[in-house]
């Protein structure tokens, strides 16, 4: 009798190396082969920056870590019972503070639109969650300044309430008419059934489940920091011995609106998520990237990075993800001039 199992396949070991460390791999000896006396300019370089920067990782890590652990997530759907406005606030506010990973807000956001939450709530924690948590803060703080991680928090929590309150106002035009690709089932990634419905445990170390959960969720968080940091500290080596510092201060310095502008318009398409983007903005900074520039940059940058635009595609018709793109656009220049005046 013939044999008719399917022979399993294999995967070639570079398919299993993450894809993060082999670009942070391919760069270094790309400098090594093109200019060997600089590899070790760029790899101490990146490694100082790292060491510099691993007390805020770690403080950013535990943190998230309790906050797995306690199911503190749990308290964000009540951001979507109410009062429209006070929605609205409530999520751009939580958004914008919450630690949420990709594979969460599809199944949280799924979930409230097949209960029927309204869009221009959700439309403002969309907006608000990728630009900000508690590690993204820590991370922002130690490579460019406490001042600009705070800035940058409110930014994306006006951002949250600009898109929300637009996405109201507008939720009668045929832009927000009959928004959804299909009404989505609860459930989702992650095993979850019904996200976010039990109440918190903040003394988690009593349960051995949730034990585990403060484990896991705290070495996920640090390889997922550690790999995206070296990479941003490996590019900004990169830029620091190879890119020079007229060229950036001639496009991107001065006060005008069109630095700020381009900016946005820049950091847009560079799909930069929150980690990656505080190293090597702030070394832009220094070599004189104007500070309202350097803020639209990174707003823009964040709402359209590839894990966040997905938790939006795939749940809205293209026109709603136009308008999320546009909010995020518009209000990224007004963040960035905003805070060129402050600064």
């Amino acid at each position: 009798m013939a044999d008719t199992t399917s022979p399993i396949p294999r995967t070639s070991w570079l398919a299993r190396i993450d894809r993060v460390w082999l670009a942070t791999g391919a760069i270094v000896l790309l400098v090594a082969l093109l200019d060997f006396a600089r590899v070790d300019d760029v790899v101490v370089f990146a490694l100082n920056a790292l060491a510099g920067t691993l007390p805020f990782i770690t403080f950013a890590v535990l943190a998230i870590a309790y906050l797995k652990a306690t199911g503190a997530e749990n308290i964000l759907a009540k951001a979507f019972e109410g009062n429209p406005v006070r929605m609205i606030i409530l999520a751009a506010l939580l958004g914008g503070l919450s630690p949420f990973c990709s594979c969460e807000v599809i199944p949280f956001i799924a979930a409230l639109l097949a209960v029927g939450a309204p869009l221009g709530a959700v439309m403002a924690f969309w907006l608000a969650s990728p630009l900000m948590d508690p590690a993204m803060f820590a991370i922002t703080t130690g490579a460019i300044s406490f001042e600009f991680a705070l800035a940058k928090t409110i930014a994306a929590i006006a951002l949250g309430m600009f898109g929300g309150f637009g996405t109201l106002l507008l939720s009668g035009t045929p832009v927000f008419t009959n928004p959804l690709r299909e009404k989505p089932a609860v459930g989702g990634c992650c095993g979850v059934k019904a996200p976010f419905s039990a109440k918190p445990v903040w003394k988690f170390w009593a349960d051995s489940d949730r034990v585990a959960t403060f484990r896991s969720a705290g070495l996920e968080n640090a390889v997922f920091l550690l790999k995206w940091l070296t990479l941003a500290y490996v590019i900004e080596g990169l830029m620091v011995y190879y890119m020079p510092a007229d060229l950036i201060a001639n496009v991107l310095g001065g006060t005008g609106v069109g630095t700020v502008m381009l900016g946005a318009l820049v950091g847009m398409p560079a799909y930069l998520n929150g980690y990656a983007a505080p190293p090597l903005v702030g070394d832009l900074l220094d070599q004189g990237m104007a500070s309202g520039a350097a803020m639209s940059f990174m707003i823009a940058g964040g709402v359209s990075s590839i894990p966040a635009a997905i938790a939006v595609w795939a749940l809205v018709k293209p026109r709603v993800f136009a308008a999320y793109l546009g909010f995020a656009l518009t209000g990224s220049i007004l963040a960035g001039l905003a805070w060129q005046v402050m600064a």
